[in-house]
């Protein structure tokens, strides 16, 4: 069976904030929003893009609880239409009062929930783009869905330069519940300021006709007579699969604080990056040794390779742009999450400062993961199995037509791993009859996906068992002739990364390359420093050539890794505005070319993954994923999970025809 559980984290007031890593509270948030609509530059207009906790001082997090942690504050992004501008402010929420205010000329925060929604409203109020509806055949332009879309930052000319914009884009409906991304309307693109909300330019340049099919995936539409997918009705003979654990999950969760075996972390929560986990480590001998202070996905960069109108200008950096944390899904028990869930709800804020709790946003499950290991003396017969399990920390969000599922898993071998899905709809294109696209892949009738990338920065703040770490690039090499007469003698030569400029690297699968994270301060038993190795999974770069805007905005997907000495103020691969932006972030941190060597270090790692379209991609994306692993490199002076007991009570009894159940029952 499976079962739910909510964690207790809600409800209390400021004076009762739990943890200083503890996200804002709904009463914190209302706080926050009150004193900042006491100054003058704040009207009914003005829109709360972000309000986030501003985290305490390092150093003031690890010495608490024996010293308490100085006060407790807010980090508060706005926009203000009626002037154009943008402010950021900090709020002490110790102290309730604003502690320092700046208008932060030449950006553009990230776009609201409440902006995008308003875009469509404005757009069907529009005279041209009515027009270009009738001459496409749509009459009705109540049966439409407008998505709004960030500009990127190239111009043709500098008529937009000083104005808040986004792009929306049109598709049509054919009844209720009908899949819009089926019947895009291609060749017709529309600007629209934001700040004053009106359109201030609609290109149309028209296009192929609408495609004839729909592209329904839900249970009762599948089956319709115009529907173009592979099956019409839903499969009859998925036997139940029944998760059980009687005695209840093997953690404990106390607030945000977990324990899962060996492993203690806090959960934390932004609107901008989504989960993020805080004070990871793994106790061991009665005491908890840090992996690492702080870890959250930074930055998930989308640029499409399609040179047509609407395609064009999609490069969507999903969390400086929109927000991840905005964008979290609740999720449904049997559905996203399977097993003895807890939920941890969560607070994000409308446009407006006021609190908005999402219920059972993160889920947090063990699940068994096979064997995790085993041997077996060939001369003997007898064979020792011990199973591998692990925690799963999860959330999802839906950015546009794409799902992302975000996962963290812990194993009780002391791995740590990053895992996205990638799932939802392609965005979508239309094409003549009988042509097919050069930039895509055909998934219906005159409908194709264009082909795009996705890549995911991960900012690790390491924390070896101490904050001085130093990290080493490792690649398998040939012993030298001399040392290696039969030519299959091979090293793995270490390389000290030690300034921001050397620590720019990408993989090489040829060569095993991977890095290793050390404390050169501590040693284990064999006399070596402690550390892990950040194992690289399936990978790619971006195609997009140097000096283009994709090169230029985002040049952080161009290394899968990156490490800089730690500066609280540096939390995004794509910089902390990326809206409108011709580029900043890891490029421009680097450049401080700070030493490295046993220091305070972060750690960014990107990966990503080239999407060619399949037909099987439609109408809805069976899952892919991307990821990458720490694995401890002599954190641990053997195997630590060599204590797991054996699974004795699950196994199947001897000569038994069937498996025995999740319960330990046995069936025949």
């Amino acid at each position: 069976m499976t079962s739910v559980s909510y964690a207790t984290t809600g409800g209390r007031e400021i004076a009762e904030s739990g943890h200083p890593l503890d996200p804002l509270t709904a009463a914190e948030i209302r706080s926050v929003t009150r004193m900042v609509r006491t100054r003058p530059e704040v009207n009914d207009r003005t829109r709360f893009v972000s309000i986030t906790l501003l985290e305490p001082a390092k150093h003031a997090v690890q010495a608490y609880p024996e010293k308490p942690c100085p006060q407790r504050d807010a980090f508060i992004v706005l926009r203000q239409p009626d002037r154009k501008t943008s402010y950021e402010a900090t709020v002490s929420l110790t102290g309730s009062q604003i502690t320092s205010w700046r208008q932060v000329p030449d950006v553009q925060p990230a776009i609201t929930l409440e902006e995008f929604m308003a875009c469509k409203a404005v757009v069907r109020e529009d005279e041209r783009w009515r027009s270009a509806l009738h001459d496409r055949g749509v009459a009705d332009v109540e049966e439409t869905v407008v998505d709004a879309w960030t500009v990127g930052h190239h111009r043709e000319d500098g008529r937009f330069d000083d104005r808040r914009l986004a792009h929306a884009l049109t598709f049509v409906l054919d009844g209720e519940g009908d899949n819009p991304y089926a019947r895009p309307v291609d060749g017709l693109r529309v600007l629209v300021d934001l700040d004053e909300m009106s359109v201030v330019d609609v290109e149309d340049r028209g296009g192929p006709p609408l495609p004839p099919h729909a592209g329904n995936y839900t249970e009762d539409l599948i089956g319709r007579e115009d529907n173009w997918t592979p099956v019409d009705r839903v499969r009859d003979d998925l036997h139940p699969i029944v998760l059980a654990q009687p005695e209840g999950p093997s953690f404990r969760v106390d607030g945000y604080a977990v324990e899962w075996q060996k492993w203690r972390f806090r959960l934390g929560f932004t609107p901008r990056e989504g989960l993020v986990l805080h004070q990871l480590g793994f106790s061991e001998k009665g005491r908890t040794r840090p992996v690492v202070h702080r870890a959250a996905l930074s930055e998930i960069f989308t640029p499409y390779g399609d040179p047509g109108l609407v395609h064009s200008h999609k490069q969507a950096f999903d969390e400086g742009e929109y927000g991840a944390g905005y964008m979290v899904n609740s999720l449904s028990l049997g559905c996203d999450c399977l097993g003895d869930i807890t939920y941890f709800d969560v607070v994000v804020h409308d446009d407006r400062g006021e609190p908005i709790t999402i219920r059972q946003a993160i889920c947090m499950h063990e699940e068994d993961y096979g064997v995790g290991w085993k041997h077996t003396d060939f001369r003997t017969g007898d064979a020792v199995t011990r199973r591998a399990r692990r925690l799963v920390v999860s959330t999802f969000s839906a950015l546009g037509n794409y799902q992302y599922g975000y996962f963290w898993y812990l194993y009780l071998d002391g791995t740590i791993e990053f895992e996205v899905k990638l799932t939802g709809m392609i965005s979508t294109g239309t094409v003549a009859p009988g042509e097919k696209p050069v930039y895509g892949t055909l998934v219906a009738p005159g409908l194709y996906g264009p082909n795009h990338q996705h890549f995911f920065n991960v900012r690790l703040d390491m924390c070896v068992n101490g904050n001085d770490n130093s990290v080493y690039e490792v690649n398998s090499e040939l012993a030298p002739p001399q040392d290696n007469p039969f030519g299959h003698a091979w090293l793995a030569r270490r390389t000290l990364l030690a300034t921001e400029r050397e620590a720019q690297r990408t993989i090489d699968p040829a060569h095993g390359r991977h890095w290793l994270i050390v404390n050169p301060n501590v040693r284990n038993r064999l006399g070596e420093p402690v550390g892990y190795k950040l194992a690289a999974g399936a990978n790619v770069l971006p195609i997009q050539a140097e000096g283009t805007e994709a090169h230029r905005r985002a040049g952080f997907a161009y290394k899968h890794l990156w490490v800089t000495a730690y500066d609280p103020a540096q939390l995004y691969a794509g910089g902390d505005y990326p809206n409108q932006h011709p580029g900043d972030g890891l490029p421009e941190y680097a450049k401080a070319d700070r030493p490295l060597d046993n220091t305070d270090v972060v750690v960014w790692y990107t990966f990503g993954d080239h999407h060619v379209v399949r037909p099987e991609d439609w109408p809805v994306m069976p899952v892919t994923t991307v990821g990458f692993q720490l694995k401890p490199f002599g954190f641990f002076d053997g195997n630590p999970a060599l204590d797991v007991p054996a699974p004795t009570p699950h196994c199947a009894p001897e000569n038994s025809p069937h498996t025995g159940t999740d319960d330990g029952r046995n069936q025949r």
